[in-house]
């Protein structure tokens, strides 16, 4: 009986040895999940490089006032690139941290996310993190669907409240609408109820800068008992630009257009009578909108989207949530040639790789951690983002094949490339190669638009850093650094690029 007593005592007190070192284990991983940051990745669409206020050069006539508190807070990168100059490219590289047309070598629209190309999101849950998405989800395949690799739940996000197209209206958020409107799907743009995990979220009323807003102030005002990352993928300031709440329209002083309607709006170019294509289609290019007004509906728009920004920023503030919150601003690509985006002094702009498509706004902002109110003039790219939270997430990544390198720790010129199309660049140090053709296609680009030099696929060399507008090809003057720069991209593209 004594042997028995004394077994179970044993038992009870080895018992109540591993269960405490379970608890000391689980109070340590609860102890270094506290301490790797939130992280907050706001990526907005088509904003023009002089639009960007924390630029010491930017167009007086932009108001964005909380997206200049980025610019106080953190650090502002006057040269980062994105991989691509449009939307679903670049967003695979900035999710993937490696260029998509590693993958896409025909360097298309629709780059697509292969199942064993892994994302921040991915990387992020490993250690801990809840993960949401919320707004535009676009990487150029497969949209409208939630059971393919493209859909944020099936590439790591625990949420998803938002769309999957190029584009959204951002009035008409309803079943409603949806089920009056023949084509709803029936363009790069959509309108209807938004994709909420796996099933959707009507909206009968509301603008949707506003909800995505909404949503995100939110998530972020939940209890959280693990670190999140929040992607606030905003569509603004995308077509269709003259979308916007009245009293901006009114501040900038431009009409109210009519909103679409399957009952009253004819055909236009193509598209058939009633059809929301032929609405998006009129008023995504030049021409329906004169240029002057054009200008004004996107500042309304921008102004609106600051304030939003700003919602979201004093969220953070309440709930505490900034002092060890890591926030990445940036745009999706270069301002758009036909929404009256303002690159300058870039030329060009989105569809193309002169330095108006391909470098945009970016700040990086995390108490403590970055330096605060300061200007970075060397040169980054999106790609760096991945490797970027992942360091401060206190991950190893032990794939070699990620383009990007972490904005924490200062790394020496490199060689970044691109390939778009029928179109290539790179650069390295102050030097960039390209054989850059416009492409905006639909009409007559807006008067901020800087011309391109030359509209042809010939090799132009640039001094950036003494030309960032490219007006000076010195090729001819520099044949040797044209030829180790072509070289070198062609090296790239023969040892990285999938067969």
């Amino acid at each position: 009986m004594k042997n028995i007593i004394f077994v179970t005592v044993l038992s009870l007190l080895l018992s109540c040895n591993s269960d405490n070192k379970k608890t000391e284990t689980s109070q340590q991983t609860t102890k270094q999940e506290n301490k790797r940051p939130n992280i907050l990745l706001i990526v907005i669409d088509d904003q023009g490089y002089a639009d960007f206020t924390p630029f010491k050069h930017h167009d007086s006539t932009v108001s964005t006032p909380n997206i200049a508190r980025l610019g106080t807070s953190g650090t502002v990168y006057t040269q980062a690139y994105v991989t691509a100059p449009v939307c679903s490219p670049s967003r695979a590289g900035i999710i993937t941290g490696k260029n998509q047309f590693r993958w896409d070598r025909l360097a298309s629209w629709g780059p697509g996310l292969p199942d064993d190309i892994k994302t921040i999101p991915e990387y992020l849950k490993e250690v801990g993190y809840h993960t949401a998405r919320i707004g535009k989800n676009d990487l150029g395949r497969n949209f409208h669907k939630n059971d393919v690799r493209e859909y944020p739940l099936q590439h790591g996000y625990d949420e998803f409240l938002g769309f999957s197209a190029h584009a959204h209206d951002y009035w008409l958020n309803s079943q409603s609408i949806k089920d009056r409107t023949p084509d709803p799907y029936g363009t790069s743009a959509l309108l209807g109820p938004l994709m909420h995990n796996m099933g959707e979220k009507s909206y009968e009323a509301g603008y949707l800068t506003d909800i995505l807003t909404d949503e995100s102030i939110e998530y972020l005002k939940r209890k959280h008992d693990k670190p999140f990352f929040l992607t606030l993928s905003y569509s603004a300031v995308h077509h269709l630009i003259h979308e916007v709440p009245k009293k901006y329209l009114d501040k900038y002083n431009v009409k109210e257009i009519a909103n679409y309607d399957p009952d009253s709006l004819i055909a236009f170019g193509n598209h058939k009578a009633g059809s929301y294509s032929a609405y998006y289609d009129k008023y995504s290019r030049v021409g329906t909108i004169n240029t002057d007004d054009l200008r004004q509906y996107y500042l309304a728009n921008l102004n609106c989207l600051d304030d939003n920004i700003g919602r979201v920023l004093d969220a953070l503030n309440e709930t505490g949530l900034d002092k060890n919150t890591l926030i990445v601003f940036v745009s999706d690509n270069g301002g758009s040639p036909l929404t009256g985006a303002n690159n300058a002094p870039l030329t060009g702009g989105k569809y193309s790789l002169w330095e108006g498509g391909i470098r945009v706004p970016m700040a990086v902002s995390w108490p403590g951690h970055v330096e605060a109110g300061k200007i970075e003039k060397r040169y980054v790219s999106t790609l760096d983002i991945l490797p970027t939270l992942t360091d401060a997430a206190g991950i190893t990544i032990t794939d070699k094949d990620i383009d990007g390198m972490s904005l924490l720790e200062p790394k020496e010129e490199r060689l970044l490339v691109w390939k778009w199309q029928k179109t290539w660049a790179a650069r390295q140090g102050k030097w960039k190669i390209t054989n850059a053709k416009e492409n905006h296609w639909k009409s007559e680009p807006s008067a901020q638009y800087i011309t391109p030099i030359r509209d042809d696929l010939t090799i132009k060399l640039f001094d950036i850093e003494a030309d960032p507008g490219e007006r000076n090809d010195v090729s001819e003057q520099h044949p040797d650094i044209v030829k180790a720069l072509k070289a070198a991209y062609n090296n790239w593209c023969e040892t990285h690029i999938l067969n």
